[in-house]
């Protein structure tokens, strides 16, 4: 799909990236609304204080919002590989599916390819590294879960966009969940935060290493989503960080 066809809807909501910073992330979102129309609607709403640089409805239109030399109003309080001001350095993208709330559902094709196509095209042109395109979950772990374990990452990787390893399947074996603690805990920690997630090496498995866990799954191990580190789960990280380029942004 080209991108000849994208509908102007502008939105008020943005202002300049801060500190003469560019884009460096894409984060994809799900609108979370019963309709494109209301979300486009709350995403132009100056009292909503909320906006993204586009939105990409089921039938694969796609809808410019925020002009990309912009600060769009997207991720809110977020972190991503020590970074808290996500949206000075990224371009957001949201992708209409009702969410959790109202009746989550697959992406339609023509959606996807929507996605696949826009994504594409802006990775491109500002040389975004693969591990640096990611969900709303992945920096705001705990506070958001879109756009959740429906998405389909591994079509867009196989497109150039996206960071990916084939999941561990789902199997027997040792685990760590809430309460647990020691080197095995600590080492897990580590490894989420080599990756980028912004958590705190503790040792201990608190509520943040479940819902960083849990964002994880979403994204990368999507079979089964419950904040329990499984061997899946852990062997699925390493390979991601073993995979990582040796300079971050890469």
């Amino acid at each position: 799909m080209g991108l000849a066809g994208i509908i102007r809807r502008p939105s008020d909501n943005h202002g300049p990236r801060r500190e003469g910073a560019v884009p460096t992330m894409v984060i994809l979102h799900y609108t979370g609304m019963a309709t494109a129309e209301e979300a486009i609607a709350r995403l132009c709403d100056p009292r909503s204080r909320v906006s993204c640089h586009y939105l990409v409805d089921e039938d694969g239109h796609i809808v410019a919002m925020v002009d990309e030399d912009r600060r769009a109003w997207h991720a809110g309080v977020s972190v991503w590989a020590g970074e808290r001001d996500i949206n000075s350095c990224s371009i957001g993208i949201e992708i209409h599916n009702p969410g959790h709330d109202f009746g989550y559902r697959d992406f339609p094709e023509a959606q996807m390819a929507a996605v696949e196509a826009l994504a594409g095209d802006i990775v491109a042109r500002h040389r975004i590294a693969a591990h640096r395109v990611l969900g709303h979950s992945d920096v705001a772990p705990g506070r958001k879960i879109d756009p959740g374990e429906r998405f389909d990452w591994a079509r867009l990787a196989r497109a150039g966009v996206g960071h990916w390893v084939a999941p561990e399947p789902l199997r027997g074996g040792g685990f760590l969940q809430r309460g647990d603690g020691g080197e095995g805990v600590e080492a897990l920690q580590a490894l989420l935060a080599a990756y980028g997630y912004g958590l705190e090496v503790t040792g201990v498995f608190d509520d943040a290493t479940h819902h960083v866990v849990e964002a994880f799954q979403r994204h990368f191990r999507q079979a089964r989503v419950d904040g329990i580190a499984d061997t899946s789960t852990v062997t699925t990280l390493h390979r991601l960080v073993a995979a990582l380029p040796a300079s971050p942004f890469a």
